[in-house]
């Protein structure tokens, strides 16, 4: 039974089964528009930001932590001193999560009663001093915090290696954990792509969504019935194309760079073959069965043509059909740097999977650069 149940998890933990679940399902918790929200309410999963939710969700992270710590492979890896912060961190961004959404799904429920926000109350309205009552919450933060830091540094050793060696290499080598989902990304993309422009080009569209939402009337309060669509676009990107980057760099990537479910052993000798083709091999080879064209421009044609579908006519399509009301409110200029973020961060998870089922390598390859 048990070694049945740890199977069933190494096949759900590889990233071609756990990222599409979590990828539809994420639609369906966290709804960007009507439908999907219409959706979410006849599965009742607003229930997951109850406290019977919350509890519900810990007890089951807390149940596969206590399952996997009587497995040597599972605890050599949770337990291994440059992960356990990574353990710590995914509770507590499950728990500010969880907290956040709680505060919202309770205001969007008093404001479709009629009552003002939670945070509108009278008791709310007192005003709070800096000094003393601010100042007293930061400085018993500081002690706690120093408190939990010295006591860490006593108890866990410092996960200090030997002097670098040239002709010996870890296997595997990997960056510290807040660059694992850059390590990640340059399996799929370019170094100058997965290095720069993309972790660029996401930290300034979350940044740039306070300037496209610029609905003030939830200001100052949770909500998430009036703003749907900008905070489900924040949390696919801080979920799924980091916190999920982090987890697959951090728990289930072993020697050679090769996925390893949870329970499985780190096999040194475990080596999978593959033959990565470009968007030209994939159509004049594959599908027309034919050599590449020799001219440059003719043979990366289709990837050229994909690139130019993708940014430049998904966006219009979608401001006359499904997004039209979005359109209007947002304005064209608004619209258009939303569509070129959103965009910009859906290619990730679409190269991962043109890697995945297709072996995909580039979409445009040149001797100049490879996009």
């Amino acid at each position: 039974m048990r070694e049945s149940i740890q199977h069933f998890i190494n096949t759900l933990s590889q990233p071609t089964v756990s990222f599409l679940i979590l990828f539809f399902l994420f639609f369906f918790i966290f709804p960007p528009n009507a439908w999907f929200h219409r959706i979410n309410r006849k599965l009742h999963l607003e229930a997951l930001w109850t406290i019977k939710g919350g509890i519900i969700i810990f007890a089951a992270m807390t149940a596969l932590l206590v399952f996997g710590a009587f497995d040597e492979n599972f605890r050599s890896i949770i337990l291994k001193a440059d992960n356990i912060p990574i353990v710590l961190l995914l509770f507590s961004s499950v728990f500010f999560l969880w907290l956040s959404m709680r505060q919202a799904v309770v205001n969007d429920r008093r404001l479709g009663n009629g009552l003002p926000p939670a945070e509108w109350t009278e008791k709310s309205e007192r005003k709070v001093l800096v000094w003393p009552d601010l100042v007293y919450i930061e400085l018993i933060s500081m002690v706690l915090c120093m408190v939990v830091l010295l006591v860490w540094s006593i108890v866990l050793k410092a996960p200090l290696e030997e002097p670098a060696d040239p002709s010996s290499t870890p296997n595997p080598s990997k960056a510290p954990w807040y660059f694992l989902a850059l390590q990640e990304m340059l399996v799929y993309f370019d170094p100058w792509l997965a290095g720069v422009v993309f972790p660029t080009l996401i930290i300034v569209g979350l940044m740039a969504i306070p300037y496209m939402d610029t609905d003030r009337s939830t200001s100052g309060f949770y909500s998430y019935e009036k703003r749907r669509t900008f905070i489900s676009l924040f949390l696919f990107g801080w979920l799924l194309l980091w916190v999920y980057m982090v987890i697959v760099g951090t728990f289930l990537r072993g020697p050679g760079w090769n996925f390893f479910g949870p329970f499985e052993r780190w096999d040194l000798h475990k080596v999978e073959a593959l033959n990565n083709v470009n968007v030209s091999e994939l159509v004049y080879v594959k599908l027309l069965g034919q050599t590449l064209p020799d001219k440059i421009l003719i043979r990366e044609g289709p990837g050229i043509l994909l690139v130019l579908v993708y940014f430049l006519v998904i966006p219009p399509l979608l401001a006359k059909t499904c997004l039209k009301g979005f359109f209007a409110r947002m304005g064209s200029v608004k619209y258009s740097f939303f569509m070129f973020f959103s965009l910009t961060g859906l290619s990730l998870p679409l190269k991962m999977l043109g890697r995945w089922f297709l072996n995909l390598k580039y979409v445009i390859a040149s001797p100049w650069f490879n996009l």
